[in-house]
């Protein structure tokens, strides 16, 4: 039983929404713990005392779509608050005896919504009398269900925010999770504290001593792998472990050949000499690099990986005896963009080495404790467990490394020139004072070559692309927009001083619609 189960909670009932996700992150910024669960999986839920509300996503379907739409109609009377979001909204009105059709007209974007009456809901939300807005939605409620009164409107949307005060119901059209939602969080809070009444539980403090219990109560006396890379994920995943189980626990660090320039030398030195971890090092450069020729497709890529990295965990966990388990830095967001953590209608967007790439049959049990966590509740987590804050901000890595930070086939020559436009790029960035200002930036090598001219010479070499993003959680981000000059001179150390490249580009993509990585 997870000890999460104890805690009072908020429950979010998913219908497949891209943002449930997020409803998650916001309650947990207020110090609150809230679960995540499927409306498929609604069928046999009880009325937990521990719940002290609940909150229905938005979702992709509309609510006549009987045979997709499994919702357990007794929550509406179980005499706990319920906030319906978007698709929610609608659900609650339908399942009460309001009404829902198309709308007339479409709201997909910013909108303004304008108070009606005053709410515990809305206090201190509007401004004045109206406030902007995130919508997202072809349907609309077109009459109330019967006790409910209107909260707010908005210019396509009569019944935008609805309540009914005596059962603690309250319906929104909009979506107050998204940081285009001016003051979205206030709703939240207002809901999650006022009207639901519940204390905060939910902090780094209390979460280190929870996931130290949970991973002593499920690995006992077992001894324990743990897949160690050296970022943010994997070294709080260490930590956090060694702390529960000491020396019953083993790293191991594997040089994949696709690191950033001198990485294995300053993941070796902190974790074996600083920490005194048991760490065992494995040079698999050439192994993962052959495995990979002539590869261009980055789900293969991705699968490969995944698939090599097992295969060597299994092998050296032969060495030491009575290993049953492998520890993973999976986060959230790895889990919701690999496949629907709660079974809904969600698409996946991509395979993760450590999710999408385990093989069916592994040998080793998974240890993921960090799997219902949000990359910056893993830097705090870090913090209390008394990692530098070096480790602790770094910029995220992906596990396959730069094999997806080069489109199309893998050399050792590439792979040269991009660790060093990487060092490069990076390194400005640290020498500027920008590198904590952004949550990733990287540099990637792209499969094209172009024509330039260096002195009376022509050259004909690679195109390297620059990323930079800034974001909350890895979930939305938006590039970073750096001064011409800083660009200049990047541009010009990496085209000076590589043999490889003579053309730098900068992404001006935002995640949607692109993802952070290249592939």
């Amino acid at each position: 039983m997870r000890l999460e189960n104890n805690l009072d909670k908020i429950l979010i009932i998913d219908f497949g929404s891209q943002f449930t996700q997020l409803i998650a992150r916001k309650v947990r910024e207020l110090n609150v713990f809230c679960e995540i669960i499927s409306h498929n999986k609604l069928k046999d839920y009880k009325n937990e005392k521990n719940v002290k509300g609940i909150i229905l996503s938005g979702g992709p379907l509309n609510v006549y779509q009987n045979k997709k739409v499994k919702f357990n109609k007794s929550i509406l009377s179980s005499n706990i608050p319920i906030l319906g979001i978007c698709f929610g909204h609608q659900i609650i009105s339908k399942e009460l005896g309001g009404k829902v059709k198309r709308a007339k007209s479409r709201e997909f974007g910013l909108a303004k919504v304008s108070k009606l009456k005053k709410s515990a809901l809305t206090e201190n939300f509007f401004s004045k009398k109206s406030t902007n807005v995130w919508m997202s939605h072809g349907d609309e409620v077109i009459k109330l269900p019967k006790g409910f009164k209107v909260i707010a409107k908005s210019s396509n949307s009569k019944l935008c925010m609805i309540e009914n005060i005596k059962k603690k119901i309250y319906g929104i059209q909009f979506h107050p999770e998204v940081s285009h939602t001016v003051k979205g969080k206030v709703i939240l809070k207002n809901f999650v504290i006022k009207i639901c009444k519940i204390k905060k539980n939910w902090t780094s403090k209390n979460q280190k001593s929870k996931l130290m219990q949970q991973i002593k109560e499920q690995v006992g006396n077992s001894k324990v792998i743990c897949a160690l890379s050296g970022g943010v994920d994997s070294s709080v995943v260490a930590k956090l472990i060694s702390n529960a189980i000491g020396k019953n626990l083993t790293c191991i660090f594997v040089n994949t050949g696709l690191l950033r320039k001198n990485e294995e030398k300053q993941v070796v030195n902190t974790f074996r000499k600083k920490f005194k971890l048991n760490l065992i090092y494995i040079n698999a450069e050439q192994l993962f690099i052959s495995k990979l020729k002539n590869v261009i497709d980055p789900e293969k890529k991705r699968k490969i990986i995944g698939n090599l990295f097992i295969k060597l965990f299994e092998k050296y966990a032969k060495k030491i005896k009575n290993v049953k388990f492998l520890a993973q830095g999976t986060l959230y967001p790895d889990l919701i963009e690999s496949k629907s953590v709660t079974g809904s209608q969600t698409s996946k967007i991509k395979s993760h080495h450590n999710v999408g790439g385990l093989p069916k049959r592994m040998k080793l049990k998974l240890v993921e404790p960090l799997k219902y966590l949000f990359k910056d509740e893993v830097r705090m987590l870090g913090l209390e467990l008394n990692l530098s804050k070096e480790i602790i901000s770094r910029h995220p890595f992906p596990g396959p490394g730069l094999a997806i930070r080069m489109p199309g086939i893998i050399t050792k020559e590439k792979i040269k020139i991009l660790k060093e436009a990487d060092n490069y790029f990076v390194n400005a960035l640290r020498e500027h004072n920008l590198y904590h200002k952004i949550w990733q930036a990287y540099a990637a090598l792209l499969p094209v070559k172009t024509v330039g001219v260096m002195g009376d010479n022509r050259t004909y070499e690679y195109l390297c692309l620059l990323r930079a993003i800034t974001s909350e959680d890895g979930m939305t981000a938006d590039y970073f927009q750096f001064n011409k000059s800083f660009m200049q001179m990047v541009s010009n150390k990496i085209v000076n001083n590589i043999r490889g490249i003579n053309r730098v580009v900068y992404d001006v993509t935002s995640k949607p619609p692109s993802t952070i990585e290249l592939e």
